[in-house]
């Protein structure tokens, strides 16, 4: 990282110029790579840990807490070293190239689980998983950080972010739709070995898409003084910047539904319909998820942000509560599981749309652009701490309701797995409404905002 002063070369025109199909496609296809991992160990890891490692599911939960801690720590530095960074890719950009490496090598070694005893295992897990958290914050930031830095217009960052969030989806969809097949044909009845050879092929691509997306993207948006935005003045910018704060707030709570609606699904699937099958299905049925997304610049043209986030959690709740009433009913099953997809998806993209804006605020109101530290709090952050939290509350759930792995579960401990996948879900989702409903004011400043601050940085 280089933190003296060079003079980085940008591209003519205007901050605010529309940005071509090729850098959007790659800026899509950032997301896209990135999921081919992290979706594996936001999807499967709290399975792989309980019913292919066999470690105790209470334990499994913990490892993944005490990997969301580590990230606490690690997420002010990942921040703050992108708004330090003064390089000749730019801010944001060069972390693609200099961690995909150490990224997907973290995630081989996470599936790796060496011949040990549970004790063994367990330590095992909880280090390299705090290894993979850390580099995972490092390459996932700059995602959400790059994309004020590549245009300054908050029309073209919704339109970009749907992009984003497109390749995102798609990503979810090819390894959701592949995992458990895939396993099951590289370890013909060895789940260890078929996760080894999948992580391993699906690392490789990741990699190649991370190197293709950071030759084609550009940098535009030039941040006064950013070299000197230490980890004092990076805090400066979140005083009083309350569009920031209710962002953050609001992306973290629905994280913590989102993840442990999808940590749990594995064994909602698997033990309540006795049908593991029902998992590829139904993690297949999730792209359904981009039809939200790709409505979201049209809802935009009539209706204010944070409005499309509320109108998305409403729909993932009430989707939850079709699923839960449905029982064992196959069809009203998929129904609410297509309504609670759509909502879903408009509401995962929403945050990364806006903190952008929450950025300007911060700079406009506190004269700091600390891009690097609230994009990556108000992503990464709330990513990491989401699905480590929801990795608890299921696994002391489970555990206290007296799940055992690879054994069919009694009434009681299926009670368990229909609580972690509903009623974290549904509280989840309806608590994160509640602090945008104060979210309104802020966004009603943004043409001023864009407006002062263009003539600042000129």
């Amino acid at each position: 990282m280089k933190t003296k002063n060079t003079t980085i070369s940008y591209p003519a025109g205007s901050t605010s110029k529309k940005v071509g199909f090729l850098e959007r496609l790659s800026y899509a296809n950032f997301d896209f790579s990135g999921q081919l991992i992290s979706t594996i160990v936001g999807s499967y890891l709290m399975y792989y840990f309980t019913d292919v490692a066999l470690i105790p599911i209470a334990a499994a939960g913990t490892i993944l807490l005490i990997a969301r801690v580590g990230d606490a720590v690690m997420t002010p530095f990942w921040g703050m070293a992108i708004d330090l960074t003064h390089s000749k890719y730019g801010k944001a950009r060069p972390y693609f190239l200099w961690l995909s490496i150490p990224y997907i090598a973290a995630a081989i070694l996470l599936f790796w689980t060496p011949g040990l005893d549970t004790h063994g295992k367990i330590l095992y897990c909880t280090i390299v998983y705090l290894i993979y958290g850390a580099f995972f914050l490092g390459i996932n930031a700059p995602i959400t950080t790059i994309l004020p830095l590549l245009t300054s217009n908050p029309d073209q960052r919704v339109v970009l972010n749907s992009w984003r969030l497109v390749g995102s989806n798609l990503g979810v969809f090819v390894v959701n739709s592949l995992t458990l097949p895939l396993v099951a044909f590289f370890g013909k009845g060895n789940d260890i070995k078929g996760f080894r050879i999948f992580v391993i092929i699906f690392a490789i691509l990741c990699l190649a898409g991370q190197l293709f997306s950071f030759f084609h993207v550009r940098e535009r948006v030039i941040v006064p003084n950013s070299e000197r935005v230490t980890l004092g003045r990076s805090i400066h910018a979140m005083k009083n910047n309350w569009p920031w704060f209710i962002i953050v707030l609001a992306n973290f709570l629905f994280w913590i539904a989102q993840q442990g609606r999808q940590q749990s699904m594995v064994y909602y699937f698997t033990y309540y319909f006795n049908n593991k099958s029902l998992v590829t299905l139904f993690n297949s049925i999730s792209i359904i998820q981009v039809v939200g997304v790709i409505a979201i610049p049209f809802f935009n043209r009539f209706m204010s942000k944070n409005r499309i986030w509320i109108m998305g959690l409403v729909g993932a709740v009430l989707g939850q509560f079709i699923i839960m009433l449905s029982g064992l009913n196959l069809t009203g099953t998929i129904i609410g599981w297509l309504i609670a997809n759509v909502g879903s998806g408009i509401a995962v993209s929403m945050p990364f749309a806006m903190l952008g804006s929450a950025v300007d605020y911060g700079e406009w109101k506190n004269g700091v652009n600390a891009a690097g530290i609230l994009t990556t709090i108000g992503s990464s952050f709330c990513i990491s701490m989401g699905q480590g939290l929801a990795g608890v509350l299921n696994g002391k759930v489970m555990s206290f309701f007296g799940y055992v792995a690879n054994h069919a579960q009694t009434a009681q401990a299926l009670s368990g797995i229909k609580i972690s996948f509903h009623w974290i879900t549904i509280i989840g989702y309806g608590i994160a409404i509640i602090p945008l409903l104060m979210y309104q004011k802020y966004e009603k400043m943004e043409p001023k905002i864009t407006s002062d601050l263009s003539k600042t940085r000129k």
